[in-house]
């Protein structure tokens, strides 16, 4: 499982939006967000390029940590 750290998010909301961009993304799956840490994980069921996630996440208005 990959985990990612999420910048901008603060509620629900949120929590469902970068899901949705996650689960957009063809490779990943069993995408899980959680709110209180500020990140994200995914499995890749194939390789998945990390600018794709940086872009889907963007596009969704938040933005990647470090």
């Amino acid at each position: 499982m990959t985990t990612i750290k999420i910048e901008g998010m603060t509620c629900q909301h949120c929590v469902m939006n970068v899901t949705k961009a996650l689960e957009g993304i063809e490779g990943t799956e069993n995408v899980k967000v959680d709110l209180d840490k500020g990140e994200a994980a995914y499995d890749e069921a194939k390789p998945v390029d990390m600018d794709s996630i940086k872009n889907a996440i963007e596009k969704a208005g938040y933005h990647m940590g470090s």
